[in-house]
């Protein structure tokens, strides 16, 4: 029976809500399919324009050509069947069109000059503005490393922006990007400073502009600029959406110039994926050259410094400069090719001269409370602390005062004044609370190794100080990702483990009567829960670090942690820890228990009623069923997800 448009455009509108991937994607092209055989003609315009949408922001920008150009044929020749929404939507896509293919070295020049030509041809018949071609003929220029590039820069900036424009936090961060790879620093300082000002964000920014202004500041010798506007960067990148390769890169390339070693290995190692997939050659490239000009700012001191890398064949950074730069040689030489200049070979070749800093960086955000921290003496500050507080106010106000402010740095400085202060009047739980606070700005500004001390510092206080053990599971909680990160597992791991018998020992006093029995049971539930949590972090922390041993440990502590979440009523947490246990499963190459329990994942977010989550585990469950040859049961998932 057909469906009427009604029914087939909630269906699209639902796909739509959910998160770019796998499942979304496959979720639009079974719509596509079902419009194309059964209808309505009406809605086959916005099944198109959902698909490439997926298509281009869910890593498949390459396959989102033919739905495109299938949109724009069917737009010519049934015009009356596209609304004013879709036909927007075309219009748009023409620039997501012409701006990825340049990513794709395979793509003639002719075909991309040809496809600008028709956008521009169509913007103009349909009377639409100029700024979005003027933009996408800067941005090829600038791509290939044309003579023209100035020239279509002016053009671009002098036209008035229109409906089609891309939006106004974009704008001038691609302004500031071509001002800085012209060498007009301070200009493109300006401008970003100018645009940070007014708060607005977007999907990339201001994470992207970011990252070029720390790397500008440094050429500037403005380097206390360039540490906090680094940290800002990090902050900011772990809200982007996509893989944000370039400001990735920019972000190695600093922590490499600043000689953070053991910081620039982590990102390497975090971001490895990006350096064998990344969604376009041009974004892996700009990964390549990241790690080439990092790793060239570290050589030859630190050249046997350990990297610990799954898909990349280098143990040492040595290797690994090695690897990048015979990887980026054939690629940039295939986009120069492509694009008849020598610009990428060029850049390659200034990646390679990258030189360290005389002077290395501080990025450490605080100093880690200890014997050798400066404890207030009659209201005056610890060493470092903001000095801008009201009369009376406490560290612990300022502190909580500047994190409502956005001032994260200068409020981990006051939590460890605020530490130190509790400390030294003997109130240990008070000190534990302040230090976690200053780890998790710390961790916010991506200062793992920070973090990781000052998490350890917290939670021997919060125990000294006999905290309820309950209330010290969330400082643990948050503590795991760093201690992963820095290699410190093995202490957090000894940390949670000694804190899981005082939990599981914690319900044997009598309940007396009805309510003490309720207060009795609500507590138990409580450090159940609790108990979950050190699983589930704990499995996470492990997850990451690979290797058989740890993995099988990971799994049955998620195992373990999804079955406490269950007991307790929790089903969206029990289906956070199936999850993981399936894509850890699915790794070991275990298909049957991997299926088993991503299925349990997508059926508790269902019950959670978290849609988004859920078919982002969907995305995982898709993926191993098409691989194990299950097509019937992966198109069951997809139709669910869409009523």
């Amino acid at each position: 029976m057909t469906r009427s448009l009604d029914d087939a455009n909630r269906e699209l509108s639902r796909i739509r809500d959910m998160p770019y991937g796998l499942a979304r994607t496959q979720a639009a092209e079974r719509q596509v399919r079902l419009v194309e055989a059964e209808g309505p003609d009406a809605a086959r315009a916005y099944a198109l324009c959902v698909l490439v949408e997926s298509m281009v922001w869910g890593g498949e920008v390459e396959r989102s050509y033919l739905p495109f150009t299938q949109l724009v044929r069917w737009y010519d020749e049934h015009p009356e069947l596209v609304d004013d929404a879709d036909r927007y939507a075309m219009f748009w896509s023409f620039k997501w069109m012409v701006g990825h293919l340049a990513d794709f070295p395979t793509v003639p020049a002719a075909q991309i000059d040809a496809t600008l030509d028709d956008m521009e041809r169509r913007y103009a018949l349909a009377g639409l503005g100029r700024d979005a071609v003027a933009f996408a003929r800067f941005a090829w220029a600038s791509r290939r490393g044309s003579a023209d590039v100035e020239e279509a820069y002016r053009a671009w900036v002098a036209t008035p922006r229109d409906d089609y424009s891309q939006c106004e936090v974009c704008d001038p961060g691609d302004r500031a990007s071509h001002l800085f790879r012209t060498g007009r620093l301070a200009e493109g300082v300006r401008l970003v400073e100018e645009t940070l000002a007014t708060g607005a964000t977007c999907a990339t920014e201001p994470a992207d502009m970011l990252s070029h202004l720390a790397l500008a500041q440094l050429d500037l010798g403005h380097r206390d600029a360039a540490v906090r506007t680094h940290r800002r960067a990090v902050a900011a990148l772990a809200d982007a959406t996509g893989a944000m390769a370039g400001a990735r890169a920019r972000r190695l390339v600093l922590l490499g110039r600043a000689c953070a070693v053991a910081r620039a290995v982590r990102a390497v190692e975090q971001d490895e994926r990006l350096l064998v997939e990344g969604e376009t050659p041009r974004e892996r490239l700009d990964a390549l050259l990241g790690v080439v000009a990092a790793t060239a700012a570290l050589l030859p001191e630190h050249a046997g410094q350990a990297v610990r890398l799954t898909r990349v064949p280098a143990t040492t950074l040595a290797d690994l400069h090695a690897w990048a730069v015979g990887e980026a040689e054939p690629l940039a030489a295939a986009f120069d090719l492509r694009n008849g200049t020598m610009a990428l070979t060029t850049e390659l070749a200034e990646a390679r001269a990258t030189r360290p800093l005389e002077e290395p960086l501080d990025l450490d955000v605080v100093a880690v409370p200890g014997a050798s921290t400066a404890v207030p003496v009659n209201g005056a500050p610890t060493d470092g602390a903001p000095t801008d507080g009201a009369p009376g106010e406490s560290f612990l106000d300022r502190a909580e005062r500047l994190v409502g402010e956005g001032r994260t740095e200068e409020a981990a400085q006051a939590y460890v004044a605020a530490a130190a202060e509790a400390e030294a009047a003997g109130l240990l739980v008070d000190a534990g609370y302040a230090a976690a606070e200053a780890a998790r700005c710390a961790q916010l500004l991506g200062d793992d190794d920070t973090a990781t001390g000052l998490y350890a510092h917290a939670v021997a206080r919060l125990r000294a100080g006999a905290a309820d053990p309950v209330e010290v599971v969330p400082v643990l909680v948050a503590w795991a990702p760093a201690a992963a990160a820095t290699g410190q597992l093995p202490g957090y791991l000894e940390a949670a483990d000694d804190l899981r018998p005082v939990l599981e020992a914690d319900g044997d006093d009598p309940a007396a009567g009805p309510e003490g029995e309720a207060l009795a049971q609500r507590r138990a539930a409580e450090r159940q829960h609790a108990l979950a949590d050190l699983d589930d972090a704990a499995a996470r922390a492990l997850a990451t670090l690979g290797g058989d041993d740890r993995t099988d440990e990971a799994v049955a502590r998620a195992v373990r942690a999804a079955q406490a979440y269950a007991s307790v009523g929790a089903p969206g947490d029990a289906a956070h820890a199936s999850w993981l246990a399936g894509r850890l499963h699915d790794a070991r190459g275990r298909a049957d228990d991997a299926v088993t329990h991503l299925m349990a994942a997508v059926e508790g977010f269902g019950q959670a009623r978290d849609r988004r989550t859920r078919a982002q585990a969907a995305d995982d469950l898709v993926a191993l069923l098409r691989r194990t040859g299950q097509d019937a049961r992966a198109e069951e998932v997809l139709s669910a997800l869409t009523r």
